[in-house]
């Protein structure tokens, strides 16, 4: 079974779309959902990873500093 979002649906069928592409539109804009929830998560452990090494690196730059 194929994820659809169903309020696209809904829309183009309103807008006079028929059943076949109305269905292939929403399942398409579905798979684009799913590819940018990915790069969503992709972000958020790279903005740790910078958050990380920020902090490392004003540490030890501290460490090299106070002596």
């Amino acid at each position: 079974m194929t994820t659809m979002i169903t309020e696209l649906y809904d829309a183009l069928k309103e807008a006079g779309a028929s059943d076949a592409s109305a269905r292939k539109a929403a399942e398409t804009m579905a798979a684009y959902e799913s590819r940018f929830s990915k790069i969503d998560t992709d972000l958020t452990v790279l903005k740790w990873m910078a958050g990380f090494n920020l902090g490392a690196t004003m540490t030890l730059l501290f460490l090299a500093l106070k002596h």
